[in-house]
Order: structure tokens, then sequence, then C-alpha cells
């Protein structure tokens, strides 16, 4: 199925939310234990308690890298896990390179021998679109999509995401560059693409803008939640309920009381709290009718 496709029936299903899987050091509850085998217990049971809140997970490869190859091979095994158990998998690793140097990582990420399991990775198209060319072909051969950076969430996005040339923000001509490419890929189920972008929460007058320029591009949207954005201005973008993934990280997985949960039965009752809060937050900023 087309990546476009397949992200939308997530959506469909569970609703907007995408959780990052960010193991930020000194945040893992203590009951999971310690190292790098706490990280693992801890993302297990995370994956394990998502079920009807949240079809998409965005692992950020820097928290595992930190650790060296052991924690590279923690997130491989975390993905093989959410693979399984029908989860997007979205990889933001932000690559972004040329030549036969753009095409190992395609292949490293996309391709048929990947190391790590992943439906889409998230790409720095500051290069120029040379850069992007092998991961859409990867893509496009396989099923995957490709996540390009717009206008992000970051107060720094400002320095040179917002010059302007030509009338227009450097987003703005980046977005109309990757217009044609989005439309090339739209899904025969759903007419999204399979070329996402990132557009942050933060700057959802910009969101409404960029939706004009691609109409068929769903949007990863991080800033919601920890770094202030509401759930309105998350889906600012969305069409008729979709179109836009909204990933919330450290305001679910870190959630006041989380750390100092004496049992697994205490924690779980925390999560689930900060999980529905997310998820339900999405759905009344979409108008729909939360779970409960």
């Amino acid at each position: 199925m087309n990546f476009g496709d397949r992200l939308a029936q997530a959506i469909e299903i569970n609703g907007p939310l995408c959780v990052g899987l960010d193991p930020h050091p000194n945040c893992i509850p203590e009951l999971f234990g310690q190292g790098l085998a706490g990280v693992e217990a801890f993302f297990t049971a995370v994956l394990q308690r998502l079920g009807g809140h949240c079809g998409i997970i965005k692992p950020q490869i820097a928290f595992f890298e930190r650790f060296g190859p052991q924690g590279l091979a923690v997130m491989a095994r975390l993905c093989a896990q959410a693979r399984d158990a029908g989860f997007v998998v979205l990889m933001d690793a932000k690559r972004g390179d040329i030549g036969s140097t753009a095409n190992a990582y395609a292949d490293a990420y996309l391709g048929h021998e990947a190391w790590v399991h992943c439906d889409a990775i998230t790409i720095n198209p500051y290069m120029g679109l040379d850069t992007l060319e092998p991961f859409l072909a990867m893509a496009d051969e396989r099923d995957k999509g490709v996540i390009v950076l717009v206008r992000t969430s970051n107060p720094g996005a400002a320095d040179f995401e917002d010059l302007i040339f030509e009338g227009k923000p450097l987003y703005h001509h980046i977005a109309s560059a990757l217009a044609p490419f989005a439309q090339e890929r739209r899904g025969a189920l759903s007419g999204w693409s399979s070329l996402m972008v990132v557009v942050g929460a933060t700057a959802p007058v910009e969101a409404r803008h960029l939706r004009l320029v691609l109409p068929h591009s769903p949007f990863l949207v991080p800033g919601y939640g920890a770094q202030g954005a509401s759930a309105k201005d998350a889906v600012t973008a969305q069409v008729d309920g979709q179109g836009v993934v909204v990933n919330s990280s450290r305001g679910i997985l870190f959630a006041p009381g989380a750390y100092e949960a004496a049992d697994t039965a205490s924690w779980e009752r925390i999560f689930d709290v900060a999980l529905a809060r997310a998820h339900d937050g999405l759905a009344l900023a979409k108008g729909e009718e939360p779970h409960g």
C-alpha cells in the first residue's frame, strides 16, 4: 500500500497523534531499571499502552545513538516490535547528502536490506533537490515515505527558513519545489502523498499558507504540548480530519509523577491519563468527540 494511504488509514483508525520515542537521560521511570535495559523495558511498555489512541510512532535516532551500537540495536528491536504491532514508524534521522552518500543513506533506511525497520525517514533539503532524489526513488520502489523539513518548530527556524527571497520566505520556495513531487506520489485510496513535510505547530499561520502550496502532502507537526503549541494550532492544516500527524513526546512519556511511580500499575495509570489527554485534545480540536 502507498505510504500516504497507509498513513491516512492509521489516522482514520487512531487519530493524528504520533508518540515520539525519545529516551531523555534521567527521565526513564526508575521502576524500569537503569541504562539501556531500562530504556528498552520502558519503551516496550509504552508500545503496549498505545492501542486505541495512537497508531504512529517516531523514534528520534539521536537519543539512541548516544548509547553507541548497543543503543541503535535497542532502537532496531523496538522498531521491529512496532512493525509487528501494526504501527507506522517515522524515523527522525534528518539525513541529507548528495550522490553516492545519499544513495547509501536511502538504502540503509528504506532499502530491502535496511538495518532498521521504518516506514518513512526525515530529510533535510538544504543542500538541494538532488539530496532527495535517492530517497524518493527508494521510497517509490518500496512503498515507503519521505519526510522533508520545511518550516520547523524551533525558535531558530526564523534565522534561515523565514528569510525573504523574491518576495516569499525560503520555506515557501522549498514547499513550491516539492509540490510536483508530492503530486506524483498521491495514493490511489486516500489521495494523500508519500511525500510528507515537517511543519511545526508553533507556526500555525505558516501551516495554513503551506497547505495551499502542498494540498496533498501530510504534515508532520512537532511542537504540540511540551513546546507550547495548542491542539488547535497543531491541527490547523487538516483537511476533513486528515493530512496532519501531530507528534508529542515528553508530555506523554514523562508526565508528572511517572518517574516516581512506585509500581507498574501506578505508572500505567499516569501514562494512560497523559496519553488520553493528548489524544482527546486533538480530537476536540478536530471537532470530534473524545473517547472519554
